[in-house]
């Protein structure tokens, strides 16, 4: 006799999911600065190492971008958005704040990402959204102040915080562009052949940016050094290429898919407690108690705003104890 399995069910076993591929999206980008950091400091600038692994990520995914070749004329916006602000948009701004402002202070304006995807979703795609998922964004926010110190090297300097706003802005288009056909059934685009031209669209914007033919190429070639072990180059950068972007970006924009782009935000600001973790495991890096309880905030904030909103599909309505019903037509354009 065959068992029937209730909506209810499948929308939490969806939301499940979703949940384990933002967690392991945000373990794989939380990675990225501890094996970014040795090659920067044998000599790397900064945005060539961003250079190197937008374009390397692009050679891994060229075959899929064969393979879905059809998608550049179905949906271009959808590419060129993605890769100009997904892919090159996060990484160009943010490492041009770094230049200005402190890292705590870059990081923190980055990841008030959350907090404009949930406006965009409530007042351009004009959906309700769960009062969790708004507390959520408040507790990250908060947690994330702490772990940074962001009182370690307050800097005032416009242009900067430009930049890092500019990276904030970017990241709500990953967000959101990421969600693009997610309700268009076997018509919607299938979401590797968009990271894929995603790349390799970031790659090239980024080749005019990072100059890479300066770069000090027999440093990759030679030793970096992790916390006092010596390590390969290439073995790092293989790392930032496999894992922090390919494997990163895809966990990333399917776990945006089943989840929704307000959920999938906040559950990404654990990006910056990973990194931290990991720096104070490989990197010697170590945690003060602040940053310590701010990691603590930002997962009760993260937890708080998945645990309170449906997954995608869910009839229940999405503004948690009120009577307005999820909206069934997104109508948003890439």
């Amino acid at each position: 006799m065959p068992v029937l399995t209730s909506e209810s069910s499948r929308g939490s076993r969806g939301k499940g999911a979703g949940l384990g591929l933002a967690l392991v999206s945000a373990l794989a980008f939380g990675g990225s600065g501890v094996a970014a950091k040795p090659l920067i400091e044998a000599g790397l600038d900064p945005l060539h190492v961003v250079w190197l692994r937008v374009t390397g990520a692009a050679v891994v995914m060229l075959p899929l971008a064969v393979r879905h070749r059809a998608l550049p004329r179905r949906r271009p916006a959808l590419l060129a958005g993605f890769g100009l602000l997904a892919v090159a948009g996060v990484q160009a701004c943010y490492f041009a704040a770094l230049s200005r402002i402190p890292v705590g202070v870059a990081l923190l304006v980055e990841y008030l990402a959350p907090a404009l995807v949930l406006g965009w979703v409530r007042f351009v795609q004009r959906r309700p959204v769960t009062r969790a998922a708004a507390l959520g964004v408040v507790l990250a926010a908060g947690g994330l102040a702490c772990v940074v110190e962001v009182w370690s090297g307050l800097g005032f300097d416009a242009l900067g915080l430009l930049f890092a706003l500019g990276a904030a802005c970017c990241q709500v288009g990953y967000f959101v562009l990421s969600d693009q056909g997610s309700d268009a059934g076997d018509q919607a685009p299938d979401p590797l052949g968009v990271i894929a031209y995603g790349l390799l669209v970031g790659a090239v914007v980024l080749t005019f940016v990072a100059r890479p033919w300066a770069m000090d190429w027999p440093v990759l070639a030679g030793p970096a050094h992790l916390n006092g072990t010596t390590v390969p180059a290439l073995v790092l950068l293989a790392w930032i290429v496999l894992v922090a972007t390919v494997a990163a970006y895809t966990t990333g924009v399917l776990s945006v898919r089943r989840l929704s782009p307000q959920v999938a935000g906040v559950v990404a600001c654990l990006e910056a407690v990973i990194a931290t973790v990991l720096a104070w495991v490989l990197l010697g890096e170590h945690l003060s108690a602040p940053q310590v309880f701010g990691g603590a905030v930002v997962l009760v904030g993260a937890f708080t705003a998945q645990s309170a909103t449906p997954a995608k599909g869910s009839p229940d309505p999405v503004a948690a104890g009120g009577a307005e019903r999820e909206l069934s037509a997104r109508g948003t354009a890439a």
